[in-house]
């Protein structure tokens, strides 16, 4: 039977800001990416959703970014090795506090958007992130994009490795992500995101944006919590997956050390 893992990218409030549908995405996911209070979340954020995760029987992972609240993280920032690494442990340390303090083990650590997607472009930045989390605990998994170097470079270092999918995101012909912002990146349709899921898991690729055939290994599935029909679309996925007979687990019960 196939196994694969549903994940999202949550505790993103911070202040009196409220992002995301997190109490309701949590009901139908098996692993939680936790904002660790950079590009976004806050010390009272972060505890709250630690709490939600144990309640629900969903594992929590680290959610690190660059230091970029007003951007959300989506903006690149130039850093040196040095301060890549450090910002790196710096983040897992502060969510590991919450953990620890719910009886909570850290099961991942998932890049947050421009610092995710600069990782697959530069070896040396993905290489300092990966030993900032080797600094922290080597038997965490690292979450990164499908077939990417940052997946090689990261088993090479001795880390363990979920090659992630997106549900609603398209795709370029060489498996990186269509870019927010350019027409056709985001998909919306939750029959087409079903059909595009199903592809991904059971027939180990997806048609790219431009129609062409890409392969891409399946651990885990990114399902975004702040998307206006979240609760809809991740529901769904999950019911298209059982459906199908896909078994849907946290990602430590399909990444092996």
């Amino acid at each position: 039977m196939k196994k694969v893992d549903l994940n999202s990218d949550l505790g993103e409030s911070f202040g009196r800001y409220k992002l995301g549908m997190d109490e309701e995405v949590m009901k139908y996911i098996t692993s939680a990416n936790v904002a660790c209070g950079w590009h976004a979340g806050d010390p009272l954020v972060m505890r709250k959703t630690v709490k939600l995760a144990k309640e629900n029987n969903v594992e929590v992972g680290a959610h690190p970014g660059y230091p970029d609240l007003m951007g959300f993280g989506r903006r690149f920032m130039k850093l040196t090795p040095e301060e890549a690494r450090n910002y790196i442990l710096y983040q897992i340390g502060a969510l590991y506090a919450f953990a620890r303090a719910e009886g909570v083990e850290l099961q991942h650590v998932k890049p947050h958007g421009a610092l995710y997607n600069a990782m697959v472009k530069d070896e040396e930045l993905a290489r300092s992130v990966i030993e900032g989390i080797l600094d922290f605990d080597r038997n965490l998994i690292l979450v990164t994009l499908s077939n990417s170097k940052v997946a090689d470079i990261a088993e090479e270092m001795g880390l363990k490795v979920a090659h992630e999918v997106f549900a609603d995101r398209a795709y370029n012909p060489d498996g990186t992500l269509v870019p927010r912002g350019t027409p056709g990146a985001i998909i919306e349709d939750k029959e087409e995101i079903g059909e595009r899921v199903i592809s991904m898991v059971k027939d180990g690729g997806v048609k790219a944006i431009n129609g062409e055939w890409i392969e891409l290994k399946v651990d885990t599935i990114c399902v975004h919590g702040d998307n206006p029909k979240a609760l809809e679309i991740t529901a769904y996925i999950r019911e298209i997956l059982e459906r199908e007979g896909v078994k849907v687990v946290p990602m430590k019960e399909i990444v092996r050390g």
